[in-house]
């Protein structure tokens, strides 16, 4: 098999992880939240489907996500060439792959942070019944949660600049 169909594979299973990371994100968010209002009235059970629906999709964000970097860290080595380095510094493609890769840093980060401290102290208190304290809380994870959506078309954007460059 010739390194351009390696390339071109590899490509097209970046760029699929990619819809179904970017996309199921923005569908939980923008589909499945606010229809689970419409489901019941009952806060527990509620944030009880959204959570399990939450777990099922983080076995694929987690697998989305390592994919996502072995992926792209393949292509930037054939997208930058040889002298990678100098490339990522000094050419406009390479600055803008560096400044793709620092925002999908912060995006992971802010994602898993997020999931991580709010997810369980969200699922605990509808649990306790603790409203008050989970309208605060989710306050919070939500804005979290929507500046990883933002973050997700910024680097979007970013990969179509790339290819310009």
């Amino acid at each position: 098999m010739s390194n351009t169909l390696i390339d071109l594979i590899i490509l097209w299973i970046h760029i699929f992880t990619a819809i179904f990371f970017i996309g199921g994100s923005f569908f939980i968010w923008l589909v499945v939240y606010p229809e689970s209002f419409k489901i019941t009235d009952d806060e527990k059970l509620r944030t009880r489907i959204v959570g399990r629906i939450g777990k099922r999709f983080a076995v694929f964000t987690n697998a989305s996500i390592i994919i996502l970097i072995l992926t792209g860290l393949y292509n930037a080595t054939w997208y930058l060439g040889p002298n990678f380095i100098n490339a990522l510094l000094y050419t406009e493609g390479g600055q803008i792959l560096f400044v793709k890769g620092i925002v999908v840093v912060a995006m992971v980060l802010l994602m898993y942070a997020n999931n991580m401290y709010h997810g369980k102290r969200i699922m605990k208190m509808a649990q306790e019944g603790n409203m008050e304290g989970l309208r605060k809380l989710r306050k919070t994870s939500h804005l979290f949660s929507y500046i990883t959506l933002l973050l997700m078309v910024v680097i979007t954007i970013l990969a179509v600049a790339l290819q310009f460059y």
